[in-house]
C-alpha cells in the first residue's frame, strides 16, 4: 500500500503542477511576489515541451506503481496517459498547449497592469 500511495501522491502532484502552470499566474494578481515562482514553473513547462525530457514526477509515479505491482505509465508519459485522448482529443495537443500559453500570458499581463496601477 505504501508504494501505491507514493504513486498516487505523484499523480496528484503532477495534476496540481499542471493546474498551477496553467492558472498560477492569476494568484500573482493577489500575491504579486508569487509571480517569480510562476515564471519558473512556466519556464520549466516550456522547456519540457521544447526539449521533451522526462518529468521527475512521472519517474516517481512509475517507481511507485512498479513496486506496488501495477502497470507503469506508457513511454509517452503522464499527459498522454491521463489527459490526451481523455480530457481533449490527442490530435489537439498543440492547440491545448497554445491555449495554456495564452492563459499564462493573460495572467502575466494582468500582473503587469495591476503593478502599473498600484
Amino acid at each position: 500500500m505504501g508504494y501505491r500511495l507514493v504513486a498516487d501522491a505523484a499523480m496528484v502532484a503532477h495534476f496540481a503542477f499542471l493546474a498551477y502552470l496553467t492558472v498560477g499566474g492569476f494568484l500573482a494578481w493577489r500575491w504579486p511576489r508569487s509571480i517569480w515562482v510562476h515564471v519558473a514553473v512556466a519556464a520549466y513547462g516550456l522547456a519540457n515541451v521544447l526539449v521533451g525530457w522526462p518529468c521527475p514526477l512521472t519517474h516517481v509515479e512509475d517507481w511507485g506503481r512498479s513496486r506496488a505491482g501495477e502497470a507503469t505509465l506508457p513511454a509517452t508519459g503522464f499527459i498522454d496517459h491521463y489527459l490526451a485522448g481523455v480530457v481533449y482529443p490527442k490530435e489537439h495537443e498543440v492547440v491545448v498547449q497554445v491555449l495554456v500559453a495564452v492563459v499564462v500570458l493573460v495572467s502575466w499581463a494582468g500582473v503587469l497592469l495591476r503593478r502599473r496601477r498600484g
